[in-house]
């Protein structure tokens, strides 16, 4: 049975006439790299079938992104660590958590993180953009998405622009993560073209270990990432061209079973998902703080969170 899609495939120009551009955020190329099945579930069925309870560790990590972003939109004065419970508590986002007592825990953890963060960052530095959508054209993609930050800094040959992406799961990250994040140089490449201004510095920062990955790109290291991207975007337009023409929706987008199955929001829709081991949706949260963190200064009780 053809899944009814809504907007039909992404490109289908006619003979003759350049094609259109394929329109997409660095997360929805990733979606049809790991799974081409679960990029087809979120991003080309319609209805698109239902997805899994929320993770808790989506919750965490929007939790923490959202108060950061709040954090630097305070005027600089008042960007001290004395405001991040309150900022905390109003971005927190309750869903995914086994029990009171494990949101409680998370929440003290996510404080601390917070805390620790924020002393390593000059109050008075004004970011290019925070939570920033940008976006670049090739002759293949129209690409868009959301940064977490773009910081200002001096480099060798004057003003730059450099990527600063947050991460708050428990594993953590190193110079090969940052090299090898596409979605970082995606940012980079569009970065380079809004702000007209260099952008070659791309950095991961986990704020559960206080550690920072970084990596410097070329233009020719960029350039291959944008080439890789342009190719997915041709084996994703290929596999919706071939839906629309009566291919096996099963055989034109397949599924790539492995350990990630058992995180996936289309798991019990899935078949091949669904022999993996279920994971509870609080499963990547449950974990000690890890050493050297501090918990967090402000009560979650007071807060008035129940």
């Amino acid at each position: 049975m053809r899944p009814v899609t809504g907007e039909g495939p992404e490109q289908l120009g006619f003979e003759g006439m350049p094609e259109r551009l394929f329109v997409c955020t660095p997360s929805k190329l990733t979606a049809y790299e790991d799974c081409p099945r679960r990029y087809r579930f979120a991003y080309f069925d319609r209805p698109a079938p239902p997805k899994g309870p929320p993770w808790a560790h989506n919750s965490l990590g929007a939790s923490v992104h959202t108060a950061l972003r709040n954090w630097f939109g305070l005027p600089p004065q008042r960007r001290r660590p004395e405001v991040l419970p309150t900022l905390l508590k109003a971005t927190w986002v309750r869903e995914g958590y086994r029990d009171e007592a494990q949101e409680r825990e998370v929440f003290r953890r996510a404080l601390g993180w917070l805390e620790s963060y924020v002393e390593t960052l000059d109050p008075g530095a004004e970011p290019l953009g925070v939570e920033r959508v940008i976006g670049a054209r090739t002759s293949v993609l129209a690409l868009n998405g959301r940064a977490d930050r773009i910081d200002s800094r001096v480099g060798p040959d004057g003003p730059e622009a450099v990527i600063v992406d947050y991460k708050t799961g428990r594993a953590g990250v190193g110079p090969d993560d940052a090299r090898g994040s596409r979605a970082l140089a995606l940012y980079a490449y569009a970065a380079q073209r809004v702000f007209r201004r260099p952008c070659r510095r791309v950095e991961l920062h986990h704020l559960p270990t206080g550690t920072v990955a970084a990596y410097e790109h070329t233009s020719e290291s960029i350039a291959r990432q944008v080439g890789r991207a342009e190719q997915t975007a041709k084996d994703i337009v290929a596999a919706e061209r071939a839906v629309a023409a009566g291919a096996d929706p099963e055989q034109a987008f397949p599924t790539r079973p492995g350990s990630w199955c058992a995180w996936c929001d289309y798991r019990r829709v899935c078949p091949a998902g669904a022999n993996a081991p279920a994971r509870e949706p609080w499963a990547a949260v449950e974990t000690a703080p890890l050493a050297g963190q501090r918990p967090g200064s402000g009560a979650f009780d007071d807060l008035g969170i129940a």
